[in-house]
Parts: C-alpha cells; sequence; structure tokens
C-alpha cells in the first residue's frame, strides 16, 4: 500500500504543484453553435468563493469551450442569493473554497458557503435552475460538501487512485461508464464511450441520482491530514462503486455532481507543460462530454 501511495501520488503532486495554468494556445474543436444569440442559455460561473478554477485562469478553455456552443457566461463574484440567481439558467461551481484555506490546503477544511447561500441555490434549483457541482480532491469536497449534502450527495474529503487503471479511464465496455442520455448528446456524432479524469474525489450519489462515472473495484481514497502528504498511517478505504460523476433530476431542476475539475478544461504545468484535461492523451472525448453535459443542463436532450 505504501508504495503505491508514493509511486502514484507524488508524481501526481510534483504535478499539480507545479506551476499549474490554463492553456492559452487552446481553441475549441466544435465549430456549430446550438444556440443563437437570441437563444443563448445564461450561465454563472462562481468566482466568489475563492475558486481554483476562474474564467480568466484554469478554467478559460472551459469557458472557450461552452462560448463555442452559444452559451453566455458569466462571472458570478457575488454571494449566492434569490436575486442573484433569477436570471440564470445554468450555476456553475468548480473547487471553491472557504478563505481559511486559501492558503493552507491543510485540515481543518471549512465550508466555502453560508447556511443563506445553500438555501438560496436549493430553492433555485428546485424551481427550475441548473446547478453543475465541481469538487476536486482535498480540500475542495470539505468546501462543499453541505451544498452537494443539500441535494443528498456525500462527499469524501481525500484523494482517489485507481490501483490498477492509473490513467483513471472511464469506459463503457468495462461498465464504469454507464448509460446515460448524456452518452449519446443529440447525434451519433457526439456519442461518448471513453472519458479521462484526474485524480479527484469519489462520493456517494443518493438513490434517485444516476451515476456517470463509477469507479472500479481497485479504486482507494486515501485520506490525508496535510495536503499531498501520505505517511504510513494515512487512512485509506475502498472506494468500489462509487461515482466521479453523477446527475439529478431535482424537481423542476437538474443537477449535475464531479469530483473532478481538470477533465472539462485545458491545463499545462510544469516547464515541461505536462497536458492535462481535454488535450490529454486519453481524453479526446472529454470535450464533447462537457459540450453533452451542458446540453442536458439546458434541456437539449
Amino acid at each position: 500500500m505504501v508504495k503505491l501511495i508514493s509511486s502514484f501520488m507524488i508524481f501526481m503532486s510534483l504535478s499539480i504543484h507545479a506551476q499549474q495554468l490554463g492553456d492559452t494556445s487552446f481553441k475549441a474543436k466544435n465549430t456549430i453553435k446550438t444556440f443563437s444569440a437570441a437563444q443563448a442559455p445564461i450561465v454563472l460561473l462562481d468566482e466568489a468563493h475563492h475558486n481554483f478554477h476562474t474564467m480568466d485562469g484554469r478554467y478559460r478553455p472551459f469557458v472557450d469551450i461552452l462560448q463555442s456552443d452559444g452559451y453566455l457566461v458569466k462571472k458570478h463574484k457575488e454571494s449566492f442569493t434569490k436575486k442573484s440567481l433569477a436570471h440564470a439558467d445554468i450555476l456553475i461551481i468548480s473547487n471553491a473554497l472557504s478563505v481559511k484555506n486559501v492558503n493552507d490546503w491543510d485540515l481543518p477544511n471549512y465550508s466555502a458557503f453560508s447556511r443563506e447561500e445553500i438555501e438560496a441555490v436549493y430553492q433555485w434549483v428546485k424551481n427550475g435552475g441548473s446547478l453543475f457541482l465541481i469538487a476536486d480532491h482535498m480540500p475542495f469536497p470539505r468546501a462543499a460538501e453541505n451544498m452537494a449534502a443539500i441535494f443528498g450527495f456525500q462527499f469524501n474529503n481525500g484523494y482517489v487512485e485507481e490501483v490498477t487503471n492509473k490513467a483513471q479511464l472511464f469506459e463503457q465496455d468495462n461498465g464504469t461508464l454507464l448509460a446515460h442520455p448524456i452518452l449519446k448528446g443529440t447525434g451519433l456524432k457526439e456519442e461518448i464511450t471513453s472519458v479521462k479524469a484526474f485524480t479527484g474525489q469519489a462520493f456517494l450519489s443518493p438513490p434517485n441520482a444516476k451515476p456517470l462515472l463509477v469507479f472500479g473495484h481497485s479504486a482507494i481514497s486515501y485520506m490525508p491530514t496535510k495536503s499531498w502528504d501520505f505517511p504510513d498511517n494515512t487512512p485509506e478505504i475502498s472506494v468500489k462503486g462509487w461515482n466521479q460523476g453523477a446527475t439529478l433530476e431535482f424537481d423542476k431542476g437538474r443537477i449535475v455532481v464531479f469530483g473532478e475539475a481538470a477533465m472539462f478544461t485545458a491545463q499545462v504545468s510544469g516547464k515541461e507543460k505536462m497536458k492535462m484535461g481535454v488535450i490529454a492523451e486519453g481524453a479526446e472525448q472529454n470535450e464533447q462530454f462537457l459540450l453533452n453535459i451542458m446540453l442536458w443542463l439546458s434541456r437539449k436532450i
């Protein structure tokens, strides 16, 4: 067990703690817009909670992909309230952080959202809003766990490893990428058979949710007290059958939850500019997967 941690997690730590930037040369592959300017769904990208991924930073390629399909993406830089969400079609929250953990990812980790904000998002979704909630590995699950829990999702504040699937590929053929309208898109050319993720967390979904990405038998979550520090006594649990992606229809609204953020953008890290996200080898379908997720949130599929 210790050797698995040292070989896999130390590599990931070096990669992720190297200078990690959005790929400024990225261009979306999609060239046909689903939505005209007059029809464009309004998408709010949360930037009010010390988010690790922002429109002008690591999620610039993510935004480019959405804009290629006609979405109107705006920064949301205030607390969530009934008024601030009133005109939004889709709210995206990616890797929010408590102010207490911005410069210190070690335990204890704290919630990024007030109870009032969680209640505002809950009511907004219940009345027809679409939420895309993304929370990566520690400390991000703890920051978002109360937001997830109000909809029935249980986050794990750790780091997941697929011991026999280090490429972290989720595939229809092996039952880790499950049947869902998102995989079909709106036509055959959009069908998804395989997607790639990059560490992140594993979570449990409520019974009425539909899992998308499911971990195989060798998946383990390591739960250290210090960020990216895995001593011999690091607590661990099997997360076989747990999810890294799932959807939920909640009253009049829709929710997509993911335990990984890099898979939806294009990033380079370190002097060698190691590729992560949609530009990485094995992630060739990730970009279309994101577009299909957005189409489901937009009720186009």
